[in-house]
């Protein structure tokens, strides 16, 4: 066991070090300051000195991350706001970079001093493995945020391969694959298009350009988390499931329920119940909504349209919570039917579409490109027919887009959608829709590379 985890420590050092191998003090520095608090908390029920050593812990790793990612958003939201008042002050940025996942493995290590803190863990006296829960290669740069609760006692067995378990990871590899490379990767260059000419554009073709990068975002966040998971389960790991078919949700609360369900329910758990929940009054629960909502959105990067995302998104939410429907679809759409009726059908469209509107400012550049976006989007030129005479081979991937979003559907009851091809006995149909799948990879990957999209965060 000590081995097994031992070569997960250097595959991850050397999997993390390949991109900048400075950055992995970062991971060690985290990982003795957590695992030291971790063994301090369990040695005393003193309440004060308790209570210290978390905000040791948390502030260590906010620290990291406030100074790599919103250091210079600061700096220049500081002068920005001094400069309205009429002083002049010349401002002091830095040429920071960036490291790769921080936002993830910081949440992730502050899971286990917060559980240790709250008594729902038992500190680890195994260094080794708990350097390899911190820096666990398959989701160590963009997710899922694992709990120490679920993950870290998994690295206290020794793991055996397992046939069934491996053929599961590897079909939802194939499927995070496909994700990425031919439907991410594709929407991208469409979208890319539309963002980057906008002034271009007609209000049909700003309103594709949405949608395309609608199914970008998701194609390339969740094709990495069904390689990330489907690797872990080759290791003998099971990981949580970050996405859960969240495009098909009947309304904005169902669709926080299944999107980055891993980070969704860590600000749920470790900054919105702490701040007294839905339990209060209305003016209580405004103000948790917006607060949840806004941590989430700046989590994402260091730019204003990220906080207004945020903030719509909160705007989205508030009438779920306040009339108390908040939980009303917790259950599959069409659970027991292969169509949807004309309810959740509708549903499902008003819920798709304001989720496409707040997409617009997470992806635009700033918040004026995003409103300027959106008012050619309900400008009269809506009504006219998109201009895609410019996007190569629009209809052929359209129709394989359509095609995607269909096998979706069909597998929305499952972990991932490739894992309902197991009702088919016949191994030899199995074979077929890999084989049929792996070509699709091959001739529809695009010749430039696409980086992942919350590699930035």
């Amino acid at each position: 066991m000590r081995l097994q985890n031992a070569l997960i420590v250097v595959a991850s050092y050397v999997f993390y070090g390949w991109w900048d191998w400075r950055f992995l003090s970062l991971i060690i520095f985290s990982t003795l300051v957590d695992y030291w608090v971790g063994k301090q908390l369990g040695k005393t029920d003193v309440a004060r000195k308790r209570k210290t050593l978390l905000w040791m812990s948390i502030l260590v790793n906010l620290g990291f991350l406030g100074f790599f990612k919103y250091y210079n958003f600061f700096a220049e939201n500081f002068v920005a706001a001094f400069t309205f008042f009429g002083a002049d002050i010349q401002p002091n940025t830095l040429d920071i970079i960036l490291p790769v996942g921080i936002s993830f493995y910081t949440f992730q290590t502050m899971s286990y001093t917060i559980d240790v803190y709250r008594k729902n863990l038992k500190p680890t006296n195994d260094f080794v493995a708990f350097s390899a829960f911190v820096s666990f290669f398959p989701q160590l740069v963009a997710g899922p945020i694992e709990r120490a609760t679920n993950l870290l006692p998994q690295f206290y067995q020794k793991r055996k391969f397992d046939y069934a378990q491996a053929v599961d990871g590897m079909r939802q590899i194939l499927w995070g694959l496909f994700k990425k490379v031919v439907i991410a990767d594709n929407c991208a260059v469409y979208a890319n298009e539309i963002f980057n000419n906008s002034a271009d554009y007609n209000g049909s073709t700003l309103l594709l350009g949405a949608i395309f990068f609608t199914f970008q975002i998701y194609g390339d966040f969740s094709g990495y988390s069904d390689i990330a998971i489907g690797t872990a389960r080759l290791f003998g790991f099971n990981l949580m499931q970050n996405f859960a078919f969240p495009y098909f949700s009947r309304d904005i609360a169902e669709f926080w329920r299944r999107w980055h369900i891993s980070l969704s329910t860590w600000f749920r758990d470790y900054v919105y119940i702490p701040l007294g929940g839905s339990r209060g009054g209305t003016l209580m629960k405004v103000r948790n909504t917006f607060i949840i909502f806004i941590v989430s959105g700046f989590w994402h990067g260091a730019n204003w349209t990220f906080i207004i995302w945020g903030a719509l998104n909160a705007v989205y939410f508030l009438p779920l919570l306040l009339t108390k429907r908040n939980r009303k679809n917790t259950d599959v759409v069409a659970e027991n039917t292969i169509f949807p009726n004309v309810k959740e059908l509708f549903s499902m469209g008003i819920t798709f579409f304001l989720t496409v509107l707040a997409w617009v400012f997470f992806r635009a550049e700033s918040s004026i490109v995003a409103i300027k976006y959106l008012n050619e989007v309900f400008s009269a030129s809506l009504f006219e027919l998109p201009e895609t005479s410019k996007l190569f081979n629009f209809k052929v991937f359209s129709l394989l887009l359509l095609t995607f979003v269909l096998t979706e559907w069909l597998g929305r009851k499952y972990q991932f959608a490739l894992q309902g091809i197991t009702i088919f006995q016949i191994n030899v149909v199995r074979w077929l829709v890999y084989s049929l799948i792996i070509y699709i990879i091959i001739m529809f990957m695009p010749t430039n590379e696409t980086p992942f999209i919350y590699f930035q965060f």
